[in-house]
């Protein structure tokens, strides 16, 4: 199968909508704005410094999006929506696991690992690491 490459135009990531919900009170329907659970705000808020976001279409968002109405849905009590949410997380690769499937891999934490071993390696012995600190004797 050939690689098809297509030009996309990435868009920033929009705000959670406002919407009306259907709630039973007192035998009666009415209906109010939905509130997005403080979890569920904080993980939009995360999304904003996902690696891959700058390259999120329309399409990812509006995927997204959907996906935070069933993490509210998950964090207000339903936990049967927890298989569902997982699979909608591991397409963007929230965890280790998800992001070597996807052969994901920050470079951010490439080069810290770089940049510690050739401060390690710089250092020659273990007086040499311990330069600087001094043995407190107990009174």
């Amino acid at each position: 199968m050939d690689l098809r490459v297509v030009e996309v135009q990435p868009v920033t990531q929009p705000d959670l909508p406002s919407f009306t919900v259907a709630v039973s009170r007192n035998d009666e329907l009415v209906y109010e704005e939905f509130q997005w659970p403080a979890m569920t705000l904080d993980w939009w808020s995360m999304l904003e410094h996902h690696p891959l976001a700058s390259e999120f279409i329309e399409a990812d968002w509006a995927f997204l999006m959907e996906t935070a109405r069933i993490h509210a849905e998950f964090w207000s009590g339903k936990m049967s929506l927890a298989g569902e949410l997982r699979l909608r997380e591991a397409k963007y690769g929230f965890t280790p696991e998800d992001r070597a499937r996807l052969r994901i891999q920050f470079a951010q934490a490439t080069s810290a690992e770089v940049e510690s071993a050739e401060r390690v390696s710089r250092i020659g012995s273990s007086r040499d690491r311990m330069k600087g600190i001094q043995r407190k004797d107990p009174a």
